[in-house]
């Protein structure tokens, strides 16, 4: 014989004090009692959703009915074969049903009751009236009375807006709300009556109370319930109605035998596919992305402090020593004006300009009020997983932190999506250049991917468009690199410099006298695409540093509104840190591609 189970709902409003105190008795007394379910104390009332076996529920409410302030409250019970809660909670709430209207007080003034028994011959005779379901939609999609007029809303708090949306005309005949137990009504009803509604009622026990008195006539589906039975039908007996936990959708038994039900995580209704989940993800982060970066978190002036490491050969150098030879291109005497300015600083304290520092220091320039270029802020996120992010980078946009660069950064604005990550880049495009940029979200990947970068493992694929059209459709550059940055960090072909090799194809060639071309660097020497195509007569279209072999401008990073330099980091396929397997991360490429 299978066990028995009783359950209870009941509210009550009234003035409550001692809620610590009334907690401590109550809890107890319900893990006393073994029963399950939930108990909401306030200082506006009590209501509880509880089941246990016969005998320990009966205690409860003996004991609760003996306290003068719930003196007469209403109970209503219901049978299960099984425990429908799975634990036990007594919580104190600021209100035992959430509306978020303070000046609504049930316990003063609450819309005058219908009995079930009265709502029955009202509608068996017809009479003109509306009836209007004040619940979540999701627990009108189980049943509702028919004809009723659902108040549109997915959580209670947000009734008293939709209220302003109904129809003028019903404030002028009966309306009769309706709620699972009529708690919801309480409040309804005040409210409604404030908002110039001339004669409304609830029912009295609501749906359940209903269901227990007359049964289901007039009534069309199930009674949605808030335990483990979902819903009860009119005979107050558990159906075979789910509801997704994912979604809160309301699955009928077809849906629950679909493959794509899959407890607790998913139903017919919100079951995604690993791709579309891929894609939600990443919209999601584009969003937080945008949110982070709008305005541009440089474009308000700050106080910059830009941190500085004296190197080897700086050691016992004086300050201005060290300062000009880091940064030569901004003189001696800026940074001596800087230093008297006291915005020079090691440990917490100004430095003198002839003050010898040493190797290892960290010494900080202090830059008042600054504010930084606009960038494009247009970042796409092409792939997530646990370990690794891949964007699509704009232009321009610096990676880190450099020049006149700190906050309007791709790693400063990756550090708002994932806050309280540590997000490590793994590889370089210049500020001017777009396409994928691959992160790791843990160290251990890190330090797996990183090396595949240095060792060259990594295929990288770029498409540029170059001014010129090549007598080949594939040719290849092996000029060396210098391996030490010359005017504004760009680099030189240099016969003594580092190996360098890049390969070549010819996409398509245009009417206007330039041409698409993929290449393929198979070295990571700083601007190799760059240098080499302009070595070989065919500069990138909008490379300022290297339009022509002697280059043009000192500015490594255009203004925002400059055309585009046309070099895009079209592919990038690497073995994974986790599955060892290749995966290759593809960016669309920018406009320019084909105008």
């Amino acid at each position: 014989m299978k066990k028995e189970f009783i359950n209870i709902s009941a509210y009550k409003f009234v003035d409550l004090k001692n809620l610590d105190q009334r907690k401590a008795e109550l809890s107890p007394l319900c893990k006393k009692l073994n029963l399950k379910g939930t108990i909401l104390l306030s200082l506006e009332g009590i209501n509880m959703f509880l089941a246990g076996t016969r005998h320990s529920i009966d205690v409860f409410v003996e004991h609760i009915q003996s306290q003068p302030e719930f003196s007469g409250i209403s109970v209503k019970e219901s049978v299960s074969d099984h425990q429908p809660f799975s634990r036990m909670l007594v919580r104190l709430k600021k209100e035992i049903i959430s509306m978020g209207i303070a000046a609504i007080r049930p316990k003063q003034k609450t819309s005058p009751k219908i009995s079930a028994v009265q709502l029955k011959q009202w509608l068996d005779s017809g009479k003109e009236l509306t009836l209007l379901d004040v619940r979540n939609d999701y627990e009108i999609e189980v049943g509702t009375f028919v004809n009723a007029v659902p108040v549109g809303v997915d959580h209670f708090r947000r009734f008293p807006k939709a209220t302003k949306l109904l129809p003028p005309a019903m404030k002028e005949k009966p309306v009769v709300m309706f709620c699972t137990g009529g708690i919801r009504c309480e409040k309804a009803g005040p409210w409604m009556e404030e908002e110039g509604f001339s004669e409304v009622y609830q029912l009295d026990g609501g749906i359940l109370k209903y269901f227990e008195e007359c049964g289901g006539a007039h009534y069309d589906g199930d009674c949605f319930v808030f335990d483990k039975r979902v819903a009860v039908d009119s005979q107050l007996n558990e159906t075979d109605v789910q509801q997704c936990y994912a979604c809160q959708a309301i699955l009928t038994a077809e849906e629950q035998q679909s493959d794509q039900y899959l407890p607790p995580h998913s139903c017919p209704q919100c079951y995604r596919t690993a791709d579309q989940k891929m894609a939600d993800l990443l919209a999601e982060r584009e969003n937080l992305m945008a949110l982070a970066t709008t305005p541009l978190p440089g474009k308000a002036p700050y106080n910059n402090v830009r941190p500085m490491n004296v190197p080897l050969r700086f050691d016992r150098k004086t300050a201005i020593e060290f300062l000009s030879g880091m940064h030569a291109h901004l003189g001696t005497e800026y940074w001596q004006l800087e230093c008297d300015e006291n915005r020079v600083i090691y440990k917490g304290e100004p430095i003198a300009a002839n003050l010898p520092v040493r190797s290892g220091w960290r010494v900080e320039h202090l830059v008042p009020q600054t504010t930084e270029p606009d960038v494009n802020n247009q970042v796409g996120f092409l792939y997530e997983d646990d370990v690794l992010i891949a964007v699509n980078k704009p232009a321009p946009l610096p990676m880190h932190p450099c020049g006149r660069f700190n906050r309007n950064t791709l790693s400063h604005f990756v550090s708002h999506v994932y806050s309280g990550e540590q997000i490590r880049v793994l590889h370089r495009l210049d500020a001017n250049t777009t396409g994928v940029v691959i992160m790791a979200r843990k160290k251990s990947a890190a330090q797996v991917v990183q090396p595949q970068f240095v060792n060259n493992e990594v295929v990288k694929t770029y498409i540029a468009r170059v001014v010129g059209n090549p007598e080949d459709g594939q040719f290849d550059c092996s000029a060396p690199i210098s391996s030490g940055a010359s005017r504004a960090g760009s680099r030189t072909v240099d016969e003594k410099g580092l190996p360098s090799f890049t390969q070549f194809r010819v996409l398509e060639r245009f009417e206007d006298g330039t041409s698409l071309i993929e290449c393929l660097p198979k070295t990571g020497r700083t601007n190799q695409i760059r240098l080499h195509l302009a070595h070989l007569g065919l500069p990138i279209k909008g490379d300022q540093t290297y339009a022509s072999v002697n280059g043009k401008s000192d500015k490594q990073t255009i203004d925002i509104d400059e055309p585009p330099m046309c070099l895009h980091a079209w592919k990038i396929e690497l073995s994974h840190p986790l599955t060892k397997k290749q995966i290759e991360i593809v960016a669309t490429p920018p406009s320019w591609i084909a105008v």
